[in-house]
């Protein structure tokens, strides 16, 4: 997939889909490469729970491991779900590139389907807990992935 050469092509703003949201800067065309999701790596069994702050979301690897963005994370953390996205997360060699789905046109907000997976049955409360706020034509509800 190509990469995008010059400057930052992103930045972190207010979201009206929730709290922080990442946003172009310039021109992305599809296919690239916008960012790393970057964070503190740890076994998936040792990751903190935080109960405090259940919408904190940790990358699961292929490996094994997990990426909690909290430390040592980078902008991407601030990219939101959403159930029609213009991103995707594609993991390589155990790091996980946000790349563009479709050309993104400067101001326009980054998102990629979280397509969350819990340890326990998805049920009505479980999608609450995990409710999606993206508004678009095509929301399943929940941030939780239902396939």
């Amino acid at each position: 997939m190509p990469k995008q050469k010059h400057g930052p092509l992103i930045k972190v703003a207010d979201s009206g889909i929730h709290g922080l949201g990442v946003y172009a800067t310039d021109f992305i065309r599809k296919g690239a490469r916008i960012i790393e999701y970057t964070g503190q790596r740890v076994p998936s069994i040792e990751a903190p729970d935080d109960h405090d702050n259940p919408h904190t979301f940790y990358f699961g690897l292929e490996n094994g491991e997990v990426i909690n963005p909290v430390i040592g994370g980078n902008e991407a953390r601030w990219i939101n779900h959403c159930c029609e996205p213009n991103c995707e997360a594609i993991e390589e060699d155990d790091r996980v590139f946000i790349y563009a789905m479709r050309n993104i046109e400067p101001g326009e907000e980054l998102f990629y389907d979280y397509s969350l997976e819990i340890d326990e049955p998805i049920t009505k409360d479980a999608k609450k807990q995990y409710e999606c706020f993206c508004g678009n034509d095509k929301c399943r509800g929940t941030m939780l992935g239902l396939s």
